[in-house]
């Protein structure tokens, strides 16, 4: 069978950066499924993507789908025919499949003959059905769509040209009145048309018109450009990666180049330089060898080395008037005191039906204090962590912030220290937004986290409390990321108190200042089951097996550390041979104790052998001397494996007698009780 290469590629007006890599990955999933459905085999297939087009090549294409045999089921053989003749329903199903009624046969299906008919079905010509591929690159998914002009057709920018071809033909398709051929274009200033003679062409003639197609290999050069600029200046560049991924998708044919600011910018904080050149230019920072920045900033042009001097004035006229804004913006706010911002957070709204900015920031006072009685911190910590509570929000209404609000806490803690506030206050400012998203360190000092616990937990019980609760993929006040943030705190802090009367006590008290639009009861509930689906994510990340995790958080999940111990500490037991015995054994007792209907007391005296009564002495002996350390009190439960096991041995549960069944039931229950303090071990999955 012949093979042919696909290329079908869209041109547009430039695409926003951040469109540009999903929708390469959609086009070329797509194409290549879209084939598969249609029984076309390739062999490989690759994305191209820029700017300003979209584009699938696809190697090794047959030219012909293969031909394929269909049974098709027909009437029951008693409909279809009577006394030795065929029926006019049986010529209707043979006409429908194209065949004669000679051609069928019976075969059984339940009991019941059924008429068939093998129909062959030949392949139809790949040519002939690769126009299709049109409505496929057209139900592209963007973030937005728009109608241009007056065209039917909503799509993320205008269409401006179609390159389509098979091997050496162009495939016929329209869309937005732009007709496909086999013209490209290469870069908008320095390219001119690429006319390819073939699909197996696109690459090499796209890059002798000023444009890599290829996104890893674009991005590959802008790497190796940035890198050999740092190596010939002796710098440090780093290339965060989601501002490198935007940069490779603003150009088609990269260029680096560095230039240079005035380095009496220097006394503005340096988060706020990079910030500015990041989010402001998509500039890179330089760093000299010690990690201290530069007045450099690394760009990447799209175009060639030519006329890089004017580029790099342009650049650095640029910069320096957005740096100007940013030094100005900071020695304004330096002119007030964070506390003399306090009274304007009363006329921000938090939310319509949870008050100000100062309600909130009042909230956040009184549930650290809260959380400062239940670690039992010391006095010094208290005040400390009351005052960055006071004046946690109070950056936000700087005129820093807002320019640029990823800043909000860093700055505070910037002109905390302006003002004259301890560094462990000023640091528990910047803190109390830690951690901002996965992977983030929670805040190192106790001041920060009992700030960042409080306000997060604040938001979660106001939010459930008026019932914005996330559904699905919807989560537009981030609940999901900030009960995980708390309990990477609480893990951080090791703190010993209970999450859940925490949790009551927040509820209780915004309960009766009338915030909560739910009953307390409904809002705690729901709280915990949403704080357990966020204890699944954290044990996975910590490399928890999920049957593990089902097993310790059945046991309980008020109290994190406890969680994250008991997890860590069967995770090892799985390596030890002996946990599966133990586990068999656990298990047996918990399986046979849900079958006890009530909640009666073990009474020694129906003990009928030295088993039960070893084994109940035993247990409450363990249960005496069992401690809070999961080591230890596991210990103490496999210490009644053998007496378990010769339980068993010697005890019928299920007595005939009723009293004795009963009792013997209660003492399983209780052991039950004891051994799943520590985890469901029912739950622990083995494998052969």
């Amino acid at each position: 069978m012949n093979k042919q290469t696909l290329l079908i590629e869209i041109g547009l007006e430039e695409m926003p950066a951040r469109f540009v890599p999903n929708a390469e990955n959609e086009w070329t999933s797509r194409a290549a499924a879209w084939l598969k459905e249609n029984r076309i085999s390739f062999d490989t297939v690759r994305g191209f993507s820029t700017p300003r087009r979209l584009a699938v090549q696809v190697s090794g294409v047959d030219t012909v789908q293969p031909d394929i045999k269909e049974e098709a089921k027909g009437p029951a053989e008693k409909i279809g025919r009577k006394d030795g003749q065929w029926t006019k329903a049986a010529e209707g199903f043979a006409r429908g499949q194209g065949v004669t009624t000679d051609d069928l046969y019976v075969k059984e299906i339940k009991g019941e003959s059924y008429l068939f008919a093998e129909k062959h079905i030949k392949g139809a010509e790949t040519a002939a059905l690769l126009p299709e591929l049109k409505d496929v690159l057209l139900s592209i998914p963007f973030p937005k769509n728009m109608r241009w002009a007056d065209r039917d057709i909503r799509y993320v920018r205008p269409i401006k040209w179609i390159t389509a071809l098979f091997g050496e033909d162009i495939i016929p398709m329209e869309a937005a009145g732009v007709t496909s051929g086999r013209t490209s274009r290469g870069h908008r200033f320095l390219g001119g048309t690429a006319s390819l003679s073939s699909a197996e062409d696109y690459e090499t003639a796209l890059k002798q018109e000023f444009v890599i197609a290829d996104s890893s290999e674009r991005k590959r050069a802008i790497v190796k450009q940035i890198e050999q600029i740092a190596e010939d200046e002796g710098w440090q560049v780093p290339m965060q990666e989601g501002l490198l991924d935007e940069v490779n998708n603003l150009v088609e044919y990269p260029t680096a180049l560095f230039g240079t600011f005035d380095e009496s910018f220097l006394q503005v904080p340096e988060e706020v330089l990079i910030t500015s050149m990041r989010e402001h230019q998509r500039y890179f920072p330089v760093m000299d060898k010690n990690n201290v920045i530069l007045p450099h900033f690394v760009t990447v042009r799209n175009g060639d080395h030519r006329h890089l001097d004017n580029v790099r004035r342009g650049n650095e006229k640029v910069l320096r008037a957005r740096l100007a804004d940013a030094e100005f913006f900071y020695q304004e706010d330096k002119k007030q005191p964070l506390e003399a911002r306090l009274p304007k957070l009363s006329s921000i709204v938090y939310h319509e039906e949870l008050g100000t900015l100062a309600e909130k920031t009042a909230r956040i006072r009184t549930a650290a204090a809260e959380l400062a009685q239940a670690a039992g911190t010391d006095e010094r910590t208290r005040a400390k962590a009351d005052r960055a509570a006071a004046l946690s929000k109070a950056d936000l209404v700087t005129h820093m912030v807002d320019e640029f609000p990823e800043l909000e806490g860093l700055m505070g803690e910037y002109y905390a220290l302006h003002d004259g506030e301890d560094a462990e206050t000023a640091a528990a400012i910047r803190e109390h937004y830690l951690p901002k998203q996965s992977g983030d360190e929670p805040p190192h000092g106790e001041a920060g986290r009992l700030v960042s616990a409080a306000d997060k937990l604040d938001t979660l019980v106001t939010s459930f409390g008026i019932g914005a609760v996330p559904t699905g993929s919807q989560d537009p006040y981030g609940l999901r990321r900030q009960a995980q943030a708390v309990l990477y705190v609480y893990l951080k802090a090791g703190w010993s108190f209970s999450l859940h009367e925490v949790l009551e006590k927040q509820a209780s008290r915004l309960e009766k200042d009338g915030l909560l639009k739910r009953p307390a009861a409904e809002v705690l509930r729901d709280l915990h089951n949403f704080f357990d689906l966020r204890w699944k994510n954290l044990l996975k990340e910590r490399g928890v097996r999920y049957d593990v995790a089902d097993a310790v958080m059945a046991a309980g999940t008020a109290y994190p550390a406890e969680v994250a111990a008991r997890a860590d500490f069967f995770m090892q037991k799985l390596a030890d041979p002996s946990f599966k015995e133990d586990v068999e054994a656990f298990s047996r007792v918990t399986n046979i104790a849900s079958k006890a209907e009530n909640e009666a007391a073990v009474d020694p005296s129906l003990f009928e052998n030295e088993a039960e009564k070893n084994l109940y002495e035993a247990m409450l002996q363990a249960e005496t001397a069992a401690g809070a350390d999961t080591a230890e009190m596991y210990a103490q439960q496999t210490a009644l494996v053998p007496l378990i096991n010769r339980y068993f041995d010697e005890t019928m549960v299920m007595a005939d007698d009723p009293s004795v069944r009963s009792n013997r039931l209660a003492q399983m229950k209780q052991t039950s009780a004891f051994l799943t303090r520590l985890a469901d071990y029912q739950a622990v999955v083995f494998h052969s």
